[in-house]
């Protein structure tokens, strides 16, 4: 006689990012065989992915092992591997061992950078979306100083301690912002044959302002304080060539050892798999319930969704959308069960936020602006409010007390043997 088990439908979640945890969440425990798919074993807080490459947090502040997150519901089961594709018609997800049987499929595997058909700039200008991202350049920029404290070289001392941030979106405000703390208060005092507070850290932005998507009075106000920690910031300006000695600015060319890329993302190439149609950087456009063409069992979400039913333009690649989109996709699994038709999906916009450093953000709330300590402020509770567990809450907020009591960042390893290689990795 067959269980009831094996009657239950089969739900995948590929992904457990901000959407594919969310979606988790709400079907575990549910009358359904959930099963979720990862490359990595944990769930990752990627806003905060930036305070582990400047040596503020070590990576396991930030994480936490997905296993354990949804251990108390005996129906999910967690899979650590990569997927490659999807077949849609035979209802199959395929990784490179093994394939999985689905009724319904929420995908949720997230974006990578884009450098805009330069793939070779990738090893000299590495992005932010991973812990292994976090850390290499936590490394690079340790190094930097490390190189420039043993070289009499004037210029190549100059070149170790430029950093050039490209992007002017959250991410490369909050990198170039994070740098120049570290730099100027944290390590000031920490070598006798270099001043870290010398460093120059550089931003640079195609477009004409910082953080776009932010209202005018905000994006004004991120560079002020930029400026104010002494990152030069310089909009309508282009990287046309990364090599390995620096970084070619429109006419210009910085040498540089350290490298950071904030410019682009290309969503995962997953998507493409579907044999759905997709815009320029690889997103699904998706139904307004989050569907896909002639497959309503199939949802996508998150950094991989192109969903532009609300505004006429993609929604944005950030957490809050993907945790909405996420617990919507996981009632519209619910509701076709129940035999039911799937229901649209709207946004609620709650306001954005970035920090710069001590003291210094913005925020836009939509009914109000918020920009220095009081945003900065706001920026705090809510991180620490959403990060994962409350090992790491507590964690994390005591470390940012003592870090701002002290200028202390405790974090501050540089974890691979460089001696073995040629030369100090750029």
């Amino acid at each position: 006689m067959q269980s009831n088990a094996h009657k239950e439908p089969q739900v995948i979640i590929v992904g457990a990012g901000f959407g594919g945890l969310e979606a988790a969440k709400k079907l575990a425990c549910e009358d359904v065989r959930l099963t979720i798919i990862d490359r990595t074993n944990y769930h990752l807080f990627q806003p905060l992915l930036y305070q582990v490459a400047t040596a503020a947090l070590s990576p396991a502040d930030i994480a936490g092992p997905v296993r354990a997150i949804l251990s108390k519901c005996k129906n999910v089961e967690v899979v650590l591997a990569e997927v490659e594709s999807v077949d849609v018609a035979a209802r199959k997800v395929r990784t490179k061992d093994q394939v999985f049987d689905y009724d319904y499929l929420i995908l949720a595997t997230g974006a990578r950078h884009s450098y805009f058909g330069h793939d070779e700039w990738e090893r000299l200008a590495p992005g932010l979306k991973s812990l292994e991202d976090a850390v290499e350049l936590r490394r690079r920029i340790l190094l930097a100083f490390e190189y420039a404290e043993k070289i009499e070289d004037a210029a190549a001392r100059k070149a170790a301690m430029t950093f050039v941030v490209i992007g002017g979106g959250p991410t490369g405000v909050e990198m170039a912002g994070a740098i120049a703390e570290i730099s100027r208060y944290t390590l000031a005092k920490n070598f006798r044959h270099i001043d870290p507070s010398q460093a120059r850290v550089i931003l640079i932005e195609g477009g004409p302002c910082l953080l776009a998507a932010y209202p005018p009075d905000l994006s004004e106000s991120a560079r002020k304080q930029l400026v104010e920690l002494g990152v030069e910031v310089r909009t309508n300006a282009r990287a046309t060539n990364i090599t390995e000695e620096g970084v070619q600015v429109d006419g210009e060319f910085i040498p540089c050892r350290v490298k950071i890329w904030a410019a682009g993302n290309l969503a995962s190439f997953v998507g493409k798999t579907l044999s759905v149609p997709v815009d320029r950087v690889g997103r699904v456009i998706v139904n307004e319930d989050l569907t896909i063409p002639e497959h309503p069992e199939v949802q996508v979400i998150g950094d991989l969704a192109n969903f532009s039913h609300q505004t006429g333009a993609p929604l944005p690649g950030v957490s809050p959308v993907a945790m909405q989109e996420g617990r919507h996709a996981a009632r519209n699994v619910l509701r076709m069960i129940r035999r039911e038709k799937p229901k649209p999906f709207r946004y609620f916009d709650k306001g954005s936020m970035a920090t710069i450093g001590r003291n210094k953000a913005v925020a836009d709330l939509k009914f109000f602006h918020l920009s220095g300590l009081t945003a900065w402020l706001t920026w705090l509770f809510v991180h620490i409010i959403f990060l994962v567990g409350f090992r790491n809450r507590l964690l994390v907020l005591l470390q940012w007390a003592w870090a701002y009591l002290s200028f202390d960042k405790g974090a501050r390893l540089i974890t691979r043997n460089f001696q073995a290689e040629q030369r100090p990795p750029a």
